[in-house]
């Protein structure tokens, strides 16, 4: 119920998620690792408990924040397979930070995309800032590839 009491508030007050990742980014220099705690800080504000801020990664604490990295490519990413919704106007693609899990941090090693051993937010940065050379206004449109190539690709599990 406080997810959905948090949400409530947030379009009551805040008018809306995109908005307030929108600001955070803006008051952030654009910076999503400090974005994504303020909407974090924001969105826990009335947790009085503290239970539900395991749900909501924090990437100042060196959390690879996936869900939270999943869910903005979603919605700011606009791609003509209709894998990611693309909802959000606001936001550039250029801003956002690769899911990173098991898969897509295996095969990222793999191909020399990603040294950092620990799945965590500064292996999230270098991975994001290699797929940045790559393609600057949409680094994270190699994710699904990326993820994909790790659960029914062909390259090896081992790590080599």
């Amino acid at each position: 119920m406080f997810f959905v009491k948090s949400l409530q508030r947030i379009y009551k007050q805040e008018g809306g998620l995109e908005n307030l990742f929108n600001e955070a980014l803006l008051s952030s220099n654009n910076q999503m690792c400090d974005a994504i705690s303020k909407v974090r800080s924001n969105f826990l504000q009335s947790n009085t408990t503290g239970r539900s801020s395991k749900h909501f990664a924090n990437p100042l604490a060196n959390s690879s924040s996936k869900r939270i990295n999943m869910f903005l490519r979603w919605m700011v990413r606009n791609d003509k397979r209709k894998v990611d919704f693309g909802l959000w106007k606001s936001i550039s693609p250029a801003l956002l930070y690769c899911p990173l899990d098991l898969h897509s941090g295996r095969v990222a090693r793999q191909l020399g995309l990603l040294n950092r051993k620990q799945d965590d937010w500064k292996a999230v940065a270098e991975l994001t800032a290699n797929l940045r050379i790559l393609d600057a206004n949409d680094p994270v449109k190699y994710d699904f590839a990326l993820f994909g190539l790790g659960v029914f690709g062909s390259l090896s599990s081992s790590g080599s």
